[in-house]
């Protein structure tokens, strides 16, 4: 049974921790978070709300299921989208309505072991997803911590429009890579957009956010030497299935 009210406390934590200025991550109303509270259940940051200043109060229950719904139509009119994510609320006395990108959260909160997110415009991974090198420059695992953090590879998506529309795009392409490498991402890349880091817990948010943005960086670095070597795939895979870096990994996320 998850508590909801530690839930809402360690979303509220996260977010703050996502946009406070010093992380270089969020400005203004950017970014957006959730957590699940049950399969039918989550929580959303509230529209123009500023992560780095959030309070309880700017994030929004929302039924997964009327979300999905939306992503899942033909098409829907712009008009209609506000009306149906208000509607989506479990509180219908709620003043906030849920993100245009809560499409987004509700398709990555249905993914095994997924129970936070966290979607920020980090300045050093931006760089990257607004390159005209975007695809290759992410097909590399510079380091091993890299690999035990934010995983053996990420997913990258092609630049739509965000809201319901990306949302469409995200579920094929999550479907793809589920389909071909048997496992969720715990990062995905949007192209001229952001980042979105999945995980079983806020601090395991946090890590996958810290560890990218520092892939990025030294990724950027690497321009002055020649460029990136990127590790080779079997030892990827090596530091993947380690078993000694499963329980590393387990202690980070735990803390």
């Amino acid at each position: 049974m998850i508590d909801r009210n530690q839930t809402l406390n360690e979303l509220v934590e996260l977010s703050r921790w996502l946009g406070a200025p010093e992380r270089d991550c969020t400005i203004l109303g950017e970014g957006n978070t959730s957590a699940k509270l049950s399969d039918e259940t989550f929580l959303v940051k509230a529209s123009g709300g500023e992560l780095g200043a959030i309070e309880a109060g700017g994030f929004v229950e929302v039924r997964s299921q009327e979300i999905l719904k939306m992503v899942e139509a033909d098409s829907i009119p712009d008009a209609e989208v506000r009306e149906r994510l208000t509607a989506a609320k479990v509180d219908l006395n709620h003043p906030g309505v849920p993100s245009v990108e809560t499409p987004l959260h509700a398709i990555c909160l249905g993914l095994p072991g997924v129970s936070f997110i966290g979607h920020g415009h980090p300045v050093a991974i931006n760089a990257i997803v607004c390159s005209n090198d975007f695809e290759q420059a992410l097909s590399h695992r510079l380091f091993p911590d890299q690999v035990v953090v934010c995983g053996p590879r990420s997913l990258q998506v092609p630049y739509v429009d965000p809201g319901v529309e990306l949302g469409k795009k995200l579920l094929r392409s999550l479907a793809e890579y589920l389909n071909k490498w048997g496992e969720a991402p715990k990062t995905i890349y949007l192209r001229n957009h952001g980042f979105v880091a999945l995980g079983s817990s806020a601090r395991q948010v946090k890590a996958i956010t810290q560890m990218a943005v520092k892939a990025a960086r030294i990724l950027a670095g690497t321009a002055a030497f020649g460029g990136p070597h990127g590790m080779d795939a079997i030892d990827i895979d090596r530091i993947h299935t380690r078993p000694d870096e499963h329980h590393r990994q387990r202690v980070m996320d735990n803390g």
